[in-house]
């Protein structure tokens, strides 16, 4: 089975910008005028523009907001250095939501993408999460 992810964004051009610039992923094929697919991670990423306010299903109440969001669903990001990594996603339009925090499988950055979503890059240190195994 394949998985892809899907990630809503209000600047198409802006999105492609930072999860290439910011996460060094790259832009693969371009199916339509308002979806690219971003390539280099594990599976791959369809940037999808939808205008803000819009539904994001028939029938609810719920509205498309790009502003800062919580919902239990996010991507993690495994880098070789955390702090460089950091540096470049804050650059491409990051947000730090915490300092990087130590683990016992190793480290953690909480970042929030230009368009609200949540995102952690982790490092991970000796046998990964692995360590939590007793």
């Amino acid at each position: 089975m394949e998985l892809r992810v899907c990630v809503d964004v209000d600047d198409l051009e802006k999105a492609i910008a930072f999860y290439r610039d910011g996460l060094g992923l790259t832009p693969g094929r371009r199916l339509g005028k308002y979806w690219v697919e971003m390539l280099g991670a594990t599976s791959p990423i369809d940037l999808l523009f939808e205008k803000p306010g819009t539904s994001p299903v028939i029938g609810s109440p719920a509205a498309r907001d790009y502003q800062r969001h919580w919902t239990p669903v996010h991507l993690d990001f495994v880098v070789a250095d955390i702090e460089d990594a950091v540096r470049r996603a804050q650059a491409a339009g990051a947000k730090p939501e915490r300092e990087i925090q130590t683990k016992k499988w190793g480290r953690l950055a909480n970042l929030a993408d230009p368009f609200g979503h949540g995102i952690c890059l982790l490092q991970f240190a000796g046998r990964g999460y692995d360590e939590m195994i007793s």
